[in-house]
């Protein structure tokens, strides 16, 4: 992948769960502007229902200090589109250590993604075919 997958994508986490910066990186993954996502509930408006929980959870572990590297979720876009995001979830501390959000920095990897799921399903359909041939 080049740099040019990779994206800060500012998560300033608050009692809200809101987004509170974005750029323009960010903008053109997931379609939004800056003014369409700021003050929207994060984890329900843009992450997939079936993620929604494990996502809320990295981003309190990190409001609470425990970072999360690698951790692969999948953002709805504008278009309704899913995009897969490998994120590190970074804690953000102000000057006197005190924990103030979480900033994310993720890499966009949904061609990788979908090639790795294409692969699979295929591996699948040989295994069943190699299966049928084999029965008696």
């Amino acid at each position: 992948m080049s740099s040019d997958n990779w994206s800060v994508l500012p998560m300033l986490q608050f009692s809200e769960s809101t987004f509170m910066a974005w750029n323009d990186k960010t903008a053109e993954i997931t379609g939004f502007s800056k003014e369409e996502a700021f003050n929207r509930p994060m984890v329900s408006t843009f992450i997939e229902p079936k993620l929604q929980e494990s996502v809320q959870t990295v981003l309190d572990n990190a409001l609470h200090g425990n970072e999360t590297s690698n951790y692969q979720l999948e953002f709805r876009t504008k278009s309704n589109e899913t995009r897969y995001l490998l994120v590190n979830a970074t804690t953000r501390r102000d000057a006197d250590s005190n924990i103030v959000g979480v900033v994310g920095v993720a890499q966009d990897v949904t061609e990788s993604s979908k090639n790795d799921r294409a692969i699979a399903a295929m591996a699948h359909e040989l295994r069943q075919l190699v299966d049928t041939a084999n029965a008696p």
